[in-house]
């Protein structure tokens, strides 16, 4: 703390106890209401709400062990100053990055290795205060900045696999959500190493500012992301469960098609919003591992199959309607063709019919 007041520290002190206070009500929040109140129609997976508390709680208890640090000693070389970074190497980084993990609903990625790559960056924060003729922070903020970037590339190539995934077992989920979650994740990374790698008032007040729209985002993420279910096997089980399904005889690709007509085609199963390759596969009583073999023998894939039934389905009411002369909405009408997201269903419609949703209703009423 400076030793003299002014304006700005003022401003720094209120934002500072401002996001403390925040911090504390939403790791309340999530961790004891059980209602939501942004999306109460939405089920999150509850793993996430715990991530995401633990995320606010560990924030809230640095920002107060921080306040007082520099409010009862500004010594940067004493013993407390490096325990306290140590603590902030081994307890932030994997809350954040168990919070990115929840967010992909992905646990086949344990959270052990950032203990292990954090934990050089506790020991030299450590070493700092026994050594202080030797100047050891900046290479240990040059190790932190190398540690940052591999992990939002490693994250980038998880999360793309993950959209893969997603394209290939479920039909109408905003696939941009899951990079909103890794730049959401990566904005509050930001902004905890603003925090550690300045001791400038502006930088930390500006990072204030911008803590509490992160935050709000955050709680946002966490009521809106809809709960999937079943998650992706780790490779081991994946690999164990082909290998037991190599010993049944796999039905013909016709008996196959058959089995999607009669009970996907026929009786509209298309139409059940949330329906995943696994439902369908359990549906039609194929294993889903042969039923997206039949999809790629076909040229196309699960995702690509329910949304050509759904956009036909669309084409279909609508001119029905439309030769009744009855009110339609089209919004209203892609719900009730499976799809949660008007715009997932304008751009599948795009992409089958040549043109925007807009375009061939005026030509129909044309």
């Amino acid at each position: 703390m400076p030793e003299q007041i002014n304006p700005l520290s003022i401003l720094y002190l209120l934002l500072h106890g401002a996001g403390t206070a925040v911090a504390v009500v939403l790791c309340l929040y999530l961790l004891l209401c059980r209602g939501k109140a942004i999306a109460p129609d939405i089920t999150p997976p509850a793993r996430l709400r715990r991530w995401a508390a633990a995320l606010f709680g560990v924030m809230a208890l640095a920002h107060v062990w921080w306040i007082l640090f520099y409010t009862y000693s500004d010594d940067t070389r004493s013993v407390i100053y490096g325990l306290l970074v140590a603590i902030d190497c081994m307890a932030l980084p994997p809350v954040f990055v168990g919070t990115l993990l929840n967010m992909l609903q992905d646990r086949r990625r344990p959270l052990w290795p950032i203990f292990v790559v954090m934990t050089p960056c506790a020991v030299i924060a450590v070493l700092q205060t026994a050594l202080p003729d030797i100047d050891l922070t900046t290479p240990n903020m040059i190790y932190g900045l190398v540690i940052a970037v591999a992990f939002i590339i490693y994250m980038v190539v998880a999360v793309r696999q993950y959209g893969r995934w997603l394209r290939d077992n479920y039909a109408d989920l905003e696939h941009k959500e899951v990079w909103l979650s890794l730049t959401l994740l990566i904005g509050l990374m930001i902004l905890l190493m603003s925090f550690e790698y300045t001791d400038n008032y502006v930088m930390s007040t500006i990072a204030h500012l911008i803590g509490f729209p992160l935050a709000g985002l955050l709680l946002w993420r966490v009521e809106t992301l809809q709960s999937l279910s079943p998650l992706p096997l780790p490779a081991k089980e994946e690999n164990d469960y082909r290998k037991d399904q190599e010993g049944e005889a796999a039905k013909s690709w016709s008996a196959i098609g058959e089995l999607l007509a009669k009970h996907c085609e026929d009786a509209q199963l298309y139409l059940q919003q949330d329906l995943t390759l696994t439902q369908l596969s359990t549906a039609i009583g194929v294993n889903h591992y042969y039923l997206s073999q039949y999809f790629a023998s076909q040229g196309t894939s699960y995702y690509a199959y329910i949304h050509d039934l759904r956009v036909r389905h669309f084409v279909a009411r609508y001119r029905e309607l439309a030769a009744a002369h009855e009110p339609i909405v089209a919004q209203q009408l892609a719900h009730e063709c499976g799809y949660h997201s008007y715009s997932t269903f304008s751009t599948a419609f795009k992409q089958r019919m040549g043109q925007s949703v807009t375009a061939w209703m005026r030509e129909v009423e044309g």
